[in-house]
């Protein structure tokens, strides 16, 4: 029996799930969500779980990238292939400027499920990470009700959820909910940060060592480039079809 016990303590780490490839802080990043995907000499892409072929990000990876998956977290989209899963009295409010999109009731059990399976098909492709998006329900008109506690909640769920599939998981916006949600999020994407005036809400996490992508959709400006060169964030120019290769600042 000790010599059993003694074989299993020694087996144990190799049988344990591998941690996931950290996102180094000053990684090169390319995001590209439709379209023929572009492969410019970047470090991490981010791309879309459903759109993407098991093949392709073996490739990436095989060459080196690090590959994050998006998927919609917050909202149903009528084009995805599991839509019809989702039952109608969990969506909400239609999303201005997105058609075909709607809120979902992320506090439903159903929801949840069918969640997990999108972060399975994720962990089941070969993602290194997720990035969730729309995960800021309760600051928009979402017909549903949401709460910021709610909110917190779900947002939780989601990171646990992606680390115990050994992946790694980024907040999308919702700068206003770092403060109890910094310590959950391996990195962070936010849109337009600058634009809105919240960048700062990053300086925590990004004093952690973790890599904070900023896209904007503008053109170039070497003013804002170089407050992020100050801060260590990761400032790219982006069109907001994502469907081209964005200029980072450098």
């Amino acid at each position: 029996m000790r010599t059993l016990l003694a074989l299993i303590s020694v087996l144990a780490p190799a049988l344990s799930p591998a941690s996931p490839i950290p996102i180094p802080a000053d990684a090169s990043w390319h995001m590209q969500l439709d379209g023929k995907l572009q492969t410019p000499d970047r470090q991490v892409y981010d791309i879309d779980l459903y759109d993407t072929p098991t093949q392709t990000i073996t490739a990436l990876k095989g060459g080196g990238r690090i590959v994050i998956c998006y998927f919609s977290a917050g909202t149903w989209e009528d084009w995805r292939s599991d839509a019809a899963s989702y039952p109608q009295e969990a969506l909400g409010n239609e999303l201005a400027d997105w058609p075909g999109e709607r809120w979902l009731d992320h506090r439903r059990d159903d929801v949840r499920q069918l969640l997990a399976k999108r972060l399975d098909l994720a962990a089941a492709k070969g993602c290194d990470g997720v990035d969730p998006d729309n995960v800021d329900g309760y600051s928009n008109d979402n017909g549903l009700d949401l709460t910021e506690e709610q909110q917190i909640d779900f947002n939780r769920w989601l990171a646990e959820q992606a680390r115990s599939r050994n992946m790694n998981v980024g907040l999308k916006n919702a700068v206003e909910l770092l403060p109890v949600l910094g310590e959950h999020f391996d990195f962070a994407i936010n849109e337009s940060c600058y634009r809105y005036k919240e960048c700062d809400g990053y300086d925590y996490m990004r004093s952690q060592g973790k890599a904070i992508f900023i896209a904007e959709y503008r053109t170039f400006n070497d003013n804002l480039c170089s407050k992020a060169a100050t801060s260590g964030f990761r400032l790219q120019y982006f069109k907001r079809s994502l469907k081209t290769v964005g200029i980072p600042c450098d």
